[in-house]
């Protein structure tokens, strides 16, 4: 597939109307799939998680289950984003775009929440100019059919901060990190996510500033999430760690880093 079969303007109207209700054959049981996943990541076997889903979203193809395909294809875009595997990541961006553009989905937060998935994929592989409209499009959606402080918007926010970093709107950047931060501090079990969102926070304002004092404090706010007793040391955390030791590490806070790799260690090696 080439690449540059994605930089194209984002037209929502492609993607929105009256959602296809039709019946279809059921190949899949997703939510059985998602936990055999999601035990392959607990125990740290990212490519034996890789080949699952392929074979699994081939037999929702195969069975004609377009709702257990997009659904499946949902899962690959966060697996080849751990992964980098970009060829694979830009092929699933485009078949899950495309199923929701014929199915008519755009406008449902299902369907929604598979385009932030799609966009947060192209961010992840160099695409930030072209996830932000998609981005946009699924804040929309989500407006008309969420709370406020529905979890999903801190996704949302996060990920288009991201990009708006890449893009060069620090402004835009900083709003967004701190509007995820309101909605997750109104959840039950913040401390994996606020984590990362505090790291992503001290990373945008170390690329403006070094000597921020900011960043300190970014990064005791991480700590005391990652640190909180109440988290499960799971796989989930353990992925929460990996993408917050870098940040540690790159602010010379190297005994905390330390400590973290030695809890993902032993989360690895219990499961």
């Amino acid at each position: 597939m080439d690449h540059n079969e994605f930089c194209c303007i984002f037209d929502a109207s492609q993607y929105t109307g009256a959602p296809d209700g039709s019946p279809c054959p059921q190949a899949v049981d997703v939510p059985a799939a998602v936990r055999a996943l999601d035990a392959l990541y607990a125990a740290g076997r990212e490519k034996d998680a890789g080949a699952f889903l392929d074979e699994r979203l081939e037999t929702a193809r195969r069975g004609g289950d377009w709702r257990a395909e997009l659904s499946l294809l949902s899962e690959q875009l966060g697996q080849v984003r751990r992964s980098m595997d970009e060829e694979k990541g830009l092929r699933a961006v485009h078949d899950a775009l495309a199923l929701i553009r014929e199915h008519r989905m755009g406008q449902t937060v299902s369907g929604a929440t598979v385009m932030l998935n799609a966009a947060t994929t192209l961010k992840c592989f160099g695409r930030a100019s072209e996830s932000i409209p998609i981005f946009t499009h699924v804040a929309r959606v989500y407006a008309s059919h969420l709370d406020p402080a529905d979890y999903r918007f801190a996704g949302l926010y996060n990920n288009m901060a991201l990009s708006c970093d890449d893009v060069g709107d620090v402004e835009a950047a900083e709003r967004y990190f701190k509007l995820a931060l309101k909605v997750l501090e109104k959840t039950e079990r913040p401390g994996n996510d606020c984590a990362v969102t505090w790291c992503n926070l001290a990373e945008l304002y170390g690329k403006c500033d070094a000597d921020d004092p900011r960043i300190e404090a970014c990064l005791d706010r991480a700590w005391e999430c990652l640190t909180d007793p109440a988290l499960p040391l799971d796989g989930y955390h353990a992925f929460t760690l990996s993408k917050c030791i870098p940040s540690f590490d790159h602010y010379g806070w190297f005994l905390y880093a330390k400590k973290l790799r030695e809890r993902m260690a032993t989360i690895h090696a219990g499961t």
